[in-house]
């Protein structure tokens, strides 16, 4: 993960976790570095608010979903189309720091990955 994930409430009650994974492509360019792509990643309900509560920048995690395109128009009249994974399942691939984990979830059996 880039950053750690931005928790919106909708009106509505739901809940949203947006956050952005860099996944390093699996080749290398002509300099003999691998780069990386950003993919927006957001995740909804209450998959979202464990996201939100478990999940830190540079956490490793694997998404799976459903890739969604959306297209809207800018205040200068111009459009714009943006592509986002809609998360089914995050999977936690590895554990939090010592200090990631919250104070009452300080037992490694609390926690839930």
């Amino acid at each position: 993960m880039t950053a750690d994930p931005e928790i919106k409430t909708l009106e509505s009650g739901t809940s949203v976790a947006r956050f952005t994974l860099a996944v390093d492509r699996p080749f290398t360019n002509a300099q003999g570095e691998r780069q990386p792509d950003f993919i927006p990643v957001a995740a909804w309900g209450k998959l979202g608010e464990l996201v939100g509560q478990y999940l830190a920048k540079g956490r490793q995690v694997a998404v799976a979903g459903r890739l969604q395109i959306r297209s809207y128009t800018t205040d200068d009249n111009e459009r714009r189309t943006f592509a986002e994974v809609v998360a089914d399942e995050v999977k936690f691939l590895d554990r939090p720091h010592k200090n990631e984990i919250p104070a009452d979830e300080d037992d490694e059996e609390d926690v839930p990955f």
